[in-house]
């Protein structure tokens, strides 16, 4: 009714019949036969009634047509033959029209035939069709021989309702619901395309066979005979595998096809008519059990949805959870154990049938049909709208491959059952993996003083008008080092260094790594208890730092040195590169990350791994050294506890590029930045997603068309990003993908302009690096279906400091080679073409702004408050741009405020893990099971955030500010004492605000300023106090003949008529330029510049004995040409005579400019310009 003709549930058997046939016989037998069954005389009403009827005629005219295709060729007749049995789908049925079926016999030549019967399911089930089948050869054979033939009336199809009315549902209602208790949704398919309920779409079906072997189906059967097991719970046991590894639940639902004839009613095995029914099967997938037990759990469970199977789907589903509208299952699996070929002639029949083929369409995406044979056939008909042709043969071998196990072993356990075939397994674990290279053994430090003997004297780092030489830097760091040294460093010794961004920072982690130690990044913006947490874990004896910083150091046992103020003490040290015992399995640095116990945990990474990234990244993207002429910058704007700054310092120290280093806090000043890039003309740089963002949406990117690469990484890039950043910039975009656990980035994929993907892949893993999507029992998951992305290789870090259980739980060992694995509990699956798509945590671990986020550490700390009874924090992603962490949080005392709550929190945690909002509940929402329901959280208000009355704003600044934050924060009705971050800002917004702030009030403001004055009333005084003072506008002149002469430029003229020949005072520039040149459109740009600017159309003449100048309003420029080309020694002739042919200009004569052009070749020139 809903779509009566997208050939839903349309049936059409096509049967070849090979020899002569009666043809008036064989319609007679069918006619016949629609005389004898009622179901195949009904009809249905509904409209305007309170349920439906069905209607029985007592008479009807069979539809039946005759096709002569004989006069065809083979092909015609296929393609004939195909667009009936469309055209035929199609068509469909009205359901309030009787008989629901057609009837077509083609003549395809002499003795040979196809006959197309169409019916609607509605009227029969695949049982029927052998009790037809047989009745049109009964009557078929008595015709075609003249005799009679008498068959016993059948039982009617009334008596199966008669005995449906008399069930007992209330029984079927208690075994339902508590089949389907907790159940919310059906289990996904991971395909090509998820479903939309109510998109519209009609689907498109195609099918694809799977053919088992003849061991195989002897295998199924003699193990179906031995254990009492059915051949369909063997299918649908594999099913119910091959869904939970597809989308990784432990319990999963999907439909099957009962037959529905109970067995209390006599002769209903002969009965004709619709008795087969639909119904949900749920499925639990043990982990730690045989199959063959399970099995038999299985066939238990088989024959109680057996005893209600007369429920009807529709009522069923509303016993479930399952929301109205949406689809209790996705996937149907049918055993057809019916004889399908019970029409295929013996030898000496009348009815020459040789094949007899079955179409059937249903509104599932996915249908799994199982037909017994001597050789097993299973049919995967599906929705092309959802499945790829290549995703469905996937499917089939894993399907394959999981039945020919169980055939084998069913001793093995569950677990130990794997999708993957032969070829598949070998792609995924070997080929894709196939990623050695042979790099040299070294450690960071040794890789750098390689680039010190190649380059010493090029530029190694600039930091705000600072720069040191690769010689300069290496003896510095070696001073260092010596000292270090001599103070106990040596290798897997750590040193503490807490620093501001500076050339400090640089030499005092190189000096670390030469003395042999491994360095501890300290954050100077941490809270002081997370400073001290990591010096007592980690125990640091050495303590590097800056003598700004030393008073914001917390108390510690270590000794301390100051970079800068200390520096006199380091210089007595020698330069020469110190002798260390480190090696590449030496510790290299430890950072900090977010813990879910509510302190963070300390990642130890090695120089191998360090190393193998650089040496790749180099190789990959082939970077050159500071000398040369294609010198690459690389641009050190990561935060220092943040691994990607391991990457910026020594990927730039280690290819002999040169490294600048943005100021202090400068990587959250987006002007700044974009000043710096065009500036030191940087090449590459690195940016988190989230910073992009804001970096791309500013006007001023001309002046960064000199980056050629940028790599992102840390978070999830999106599609919308990639369209902004090729609209803006004509450069390589790098997609990388690593945890701090795996030595900064372990894959990587190249954006193009091109790519439409929504979801960005990560690409494939780098040298000497393996990737492995696993299930939970570490089993390898194919193409396309979501699983933990596992790394191996000698990227991977030592461990966790002074953690070594949870080491253990994460480094796990690698059932597939040497060496460990490491878990990330990051989702992801493989793409058909090899690349990797990164679908999010499996965990409570977030990434927001490229910083790694624990939730649980959040709330350990403020379920710790007095005032709070329970806490829950999440991730809320209503947007690409407005990711934001939020609590929600139960008090004891209605007092408390989301303002108390930041500050107790700011004591304890870094800025980037405050949550942007606090929303205080009454108590948490709970599920039927007692558990907290996430869906049901309420969403952000206003009203949840905003604490301060409203206060209008009072003047202009205000008010501009007003409209600013309203932009940038999504929020309305702003009062002037209403704090940013309790409307959810956070420090990617704070950017976003800076940078409008300037731009709408052209004020100096910096990104600090919000954090210390978080008002609208404080930013707007601070602005009004730095607002400049008024001007006068200077009124320009009427035009005139003449005007009046400075005091400089009377000086002047009268200094040139003193010396008529003088040329002291001629500016003069010698231009090479290399490339295309045009004269012509050089000598037009020139006149556009001369029309411009009066000062270059102005003479001096004397007017009553005073100098007067004259502003020409038109003038003609042209510039002198000369050819040189095949001239010997051109350049140094001419670079000789230029000086020799400059003369005096007269200054009543305007323009006092002249341009001159010396051709040398095609590509190259000398310009002469002369003011």
């Amino acid at each position: 009714i809903y779509a009566p003709d997208s050939g839903v549930y349309c049936t059409q058997t096509l049967i070849t019949i090979c020899g002569a046939i009666n043809v008036v016989a064989f319609k007679q037998a069918w006619e016949k036969v629609v005389e004898r069954h009622s179901v195949l005389r009904t009809l249905f009403l509904w409209e305007k009634r309170q349920q439906p009827l069905q209607v029985v005629r007592k008479q009807v005219d069979l539809p039946w047509y005759d096709l002569d295709w004989r006069n065809l060729s083979l092909s015609e007749q296929q393609e004939r033959l195909d667009s009936l049995l469309q055209t035929e789908r199609q068509t469909g049925f009205q359901l309030n029209q009787a008989p629901l079926m057609r009837c077509h016999l083609i003549w395809l030549s002499e003795k040979n035939y196809k006959f197309l019967w169409n019916r609607h399911h509605i009227t029969l089930d695949g049982w029927s069709l052998p009790i037809i089948y047989q009745e049109v050869l009964t009557f078929y054979t008595a015709k075609n021989k003249d005799q009679s033939c008498y068959l016993p009336p059948p039982r009617p199809y009334q008596d199966y309702i008669l005995w449906l009315q008399q069930q007992d549902l209330s029984t079927a209602e208690i075994f339902w619901r508590r089949t389907l208790e907790d159940f919310t949704a059906p289990t996904p398919l991971m395909v090509d395309q998820p479903q939309v309920h109510g998109s519209g779409v009609q689907p498109t079906y195609q099918e694809q066979e799977l053919h088992l072997s003849r061991a195989t189906t002897q295998g199924l059967q003699s193990l179906g005979l031995q254990h009492g097991l059915t051949l369909s719970t063997l299918i649908q046991a594999a099913w119910a595998i091959l869904l939970s590894r597809y989308s990784g639940e432990p319990e999963v639902l999907f439909g099957v096809t009962v037959s529905g004839r109970p067995a209390s009613l006599s002769a209903v095995e002969n009965m004709v008519g619709l008795f087969i029914n639909t119904l949900p099967l749920r499925i639990s997938i043990p982990k730690s059990e045989a199959i063959l037990p399970w099995l038999q759990e299985l066939q238990q469970k088989q024959a109680e949805l057996q005893e209600y199977s007369y429920s009807t789907l529709a009522e069923v589903q509303k016993m479930s959870d399952v929301p109205p509208g949406v689809p209790l299952f996705e996937s149907l699996v049918v055993f057809e154990n019916y004889p399908m070929d019970s029409l295929s002639a013996e030898p000496g029949e009348l009815l020459p049938v040789s094949k007899v083929e079955n179409f059937e369409e249903t509104n599932y995406p996915l249908t799994v049909a199982a037909i017994p044979k001597k050789e097993f056939l299973i049919k995967f008909n599906y929705d092309t709208n959802r499945f790829a042709s290549d995703t469905i043969v996937r499917m089939a071998g894993h399907l394959q491959t999981l039945l020919e196990a169980i055939a084998a072993n069913p001793q093995q356990q569950v677990s130990q059952l794997s999708l993957l075939t032969k070829v598949e397994r070998h792609q995924l674990l070997v080929e894709w993996n196939d990623t050695q290279v042979d790099y040299q053994d070294k450690c960071i430090h040794q890789l750098f003083e390689e680039q010190v003997k190649l380059h010493p004297e090029a530029v190694a780092v600039i930091f705000e008008g600072q720069q040191l030489t690769y010689q300069q830097l290496n003896a510095r760091a070696n001073q260092l080092a010596h000292y270090l040294q001599e103070k106990g460093v040596k290798p897997e010794v750590l040193v503490g260094i807490f620093v501001e961004r500076s050339l400090e920072m640089i030499v005092g982690v190189l000096g670390i790594l030469k003395a042999g130690g491994a360095y501890l990044p300290l954050d100077p913006s941490y809270p002081a208890d997370r400073l001290v947490y990591m010096l007592a874990d980690t125990a640091v004896s050495m303590l590097l730092t800056q003598q700004s910083l030393v008073d914001s150091l917390p108390e510690n046992q270590a000794e301390t040195l100051c970079l800068d103020s200390d520096w006199q003490i380091i210089a007595h040290y020698s330069q020469q590169n110190p002798v260390s015992q480190v090696t590449s399995e030496n510790l290299a640095y430890v950072i900090y990350t977010s813990g879910s116990t509510g302190q963070p945990k300390g990642v130890m990474n090695i120089h191998q791994g360090i190393c193998n990234n650089f040496l790749q990244t180099i190789d990959v993207y082939q970077l050159t050294t500071a000398d040369s002429e294609q010198n690459q910058r690389i641009l050190q704007i990561a935060p220092f506890n943040f691994d990607a700054s391991v990457l910026e310092i020594f990927l730039a120290l280690t290819s002999g590029t040169t490294l600048v280093v943005a100021k202090p806090e400068g990587h959250k000043d987006i002007a700044y930045l974009i000043n710096l890039i065009s500036e030191h003309k940087i090449t590459q740089t690195f940016f988190v997603p989230s910073m992009l963002r804001v970096f791309l949406q500013q006007i001023n990117l001309e002046n960064c068309r000199c980056l050629k690469r940028v790599f992102c990484g840390a978070e999830a890039l999106t599609s919308d990003l990639i369209q902004q950043f090729f609209e803006r910039f004509n450069c390589e975009l790098h997609n990388l993908y690593g945890p701090t656990e795996a030595s900064i980035y372990v894959t990587s994929w190249q954006c193009t302009p091109q790519s439409n993907y929504q979801i960005i892949p990560i690409g494939r893993p780098i040298a000497n690096t393996q990737i492995y999507i696993l299930d939970s029992e570490l089993q390898p998951l194919p193409i396309g279906i979501p699983g933990e992305l596992h790394i191996g290789g000698v990227s991977l870090a030592r461990g966790y400091l002074n953690q070594p259980e949870l080491t253990a739980q994460k480094f796990i060992g690698n059932p597939f080679g040497n060496g460990k694995l490491y878990k990330t509990g990051d989702l992801a699956r493989y793409l058909p073409d090899g690349n990797i798509e990164y679908l999010g945590r499996i965990d409570n671990q977030v990434k927001l702004r490229g910083l790694r986020i624990e939730l649980g550490e959040i709330e350990s700390i403020l379920d710790n408050h007095p005032q709070v009874v329970q806490t829950v924090v999440i991730l809320r992603e209503d947007t690409a741009e407005n990711q934001r962490v939020v609590a929600y949080v139960v008090r004891k005392d209605q007092s408390l405020t989301p303002s108390e709550l930041r500050r107790f929190l700011q004591q304890k945690l870094p800025a980037y893990m405050i949550p942007s909002a606090f929303v205080m509940l009454s108590e948490m929402p709970l599920n039927p099971n007692g558990k907290i329901d996430y869906k049901k959280l309420p969403k952000i208000d206003e009203a949840s955030v905003i604490q301060s009355p409203y206060l209008s704003p009072r003047n202009e600044t205000e008010s501009t500010l007003v409209n600013i934050w309203q932009q940038v924060l999504k929020v309305s009705n702003i009062g002037v004492n209403d704090n940013f971050f309790d409307l959810g800002g956070h420090s990617l917004k704070a950017i976003s605000l800076v940078s409008k702030i300037q731009e709408k009030l052209g004020l100096p403001f910096q990104l600090k300023q919000v954090f210390l004055h978080p008002t609208i009333a404080e930013q707007a005084e601070l602005l009004i106090a730095c607002a400049p003072i008024d001007v006068p506008i200077i009124p320009r002149l009427a035009e005139q003949g003449t005007y009046q002469t400075s005091h400089a430029q009377r000086r002047f003229f009268v200094l040139q008529q003193m010396d008529l020949s003088n040329t002291a005072y001629h500016i003069v520039s010698t231009i090479k330029i290399e490339g295309v040149f045009q004269p012509s459109a050089f000598e037009k740009a020139m006149q556009v510049l001369i029309n411009r600017h009066e000062s270059l159309r102005t003479s001096f003449v004397l007017v009553n004995g005073e100098p007067r100048q004259i502003i020409l309003t038109d003038y003609h420029f042209h510039i002198g040409f000369q050819d040189w080309i095949n001239q010997p020694d051109a350049q140094s002739r001419i670079l000789k005579i230029i000086p020799e042919k400059r003369e005096p200009f007269n200054l009543e004569n305007s323009p006092l400019l002249r341009a001159n052009v010396y051709k040398l070749s095609d590509n190259e020139h000398i310009l002469f310009m002369e003011i």
